[in-house]
């Protein structure tokens, strides 16, 4: 190769390398013209990825508060339950023990009644051990009353199946039907709660006598 071809070799060199510099400017230029362009279509493209972040933080915070208001709640309804199955244990923690009791009152009570009524005819000692029981009963019932234990002892009174149990029927002209007339065994109430209800009988409407239905057909 002489040296006149070597000369004119290199400027076509340059000249081809000036062209590749020319293209990637270009292509520099265009991606930044596509860049400006989509910011320009879409200004507000990380402004909403930004505000759909705090959506989602918004609403892990509510469900948060969501779950620690339950659990207050529930801690509550807790504490209320508590409360009431404490307060109906101080209440009624007892009331076999108090059934139980109540029989054993019964029969204190039988054995005062079974003495006569005309005690001068008995002997002092048996007045006095009549008298300390009498004290002892009453002391005992009063105590009772103490601790809202009451007696149901409903002669006179209208029957009601809430606290008597009926135990036979009385024909009588003297009293309306459903009074009771007598009471064999005394009730108890704890509270508002019934411990054992009073046996009683009640009265109903004598049955009609032939002589009675003959009299209703003549008249």
């Amino acid at each position: 190769m002489s040296k006149s071809e070597g000369k004119a070799q290199k400027p076509i060199k340059e000249k081809l390398l000036d062209e590749e510099k020319i293209l990637k400017s270009e292509e520099t230029a265009d991606d930044a013209d596509d860049k400006t362009n989509v910011n320009e279509i879409n200004p507000d493209v990380e402004d909403l990825s930004i505000e759909e972040k705090c959506i989602q933080q918004e609403a892990k915070i509510n469900e948060l508060k969501d779950q620690v208001m339950r659990s207050l709640a529930d801690g509550e309804n807790l504490r209320k339950r508590t409360e009431k199955e404490i307060e109906h244990a101080k209440k009624y923690s007892h009331i076999v023990f108090v059934r139980d009791l109540v029989s054993s009152i019964d029969n204190l009570q039988r054995a005062i009644d079974s003495v006569s009524n005309d005690k001068d005819k008995l002997s002092e000692p048996i007045k006095n051990l009549i008298l300390g029981l009498e004290i002892i009963e009453k002391e005992i019932l009063n105590t009772f009353e103490k601790h809202n234990l009451k007696q149901i002892y409903p002669l006179g009174e209208k029957f009601d199946y809430n606290f008597h149990q009926a135990m036979f029927e009385t024909p009588t002209n003297d009293k309306e039907p459903g009074i009771v007339v007598e009471v064999s065994q005394k009730g108890y109430t704890l509270h508002d709660r019934l411990v054992r209800p009073a046996m009683v009988g009640i009265s109903k409407k004598p049955d009609e006598t032939k002589k009675d239905k003959q009299k209703k057909e003549i008249d």
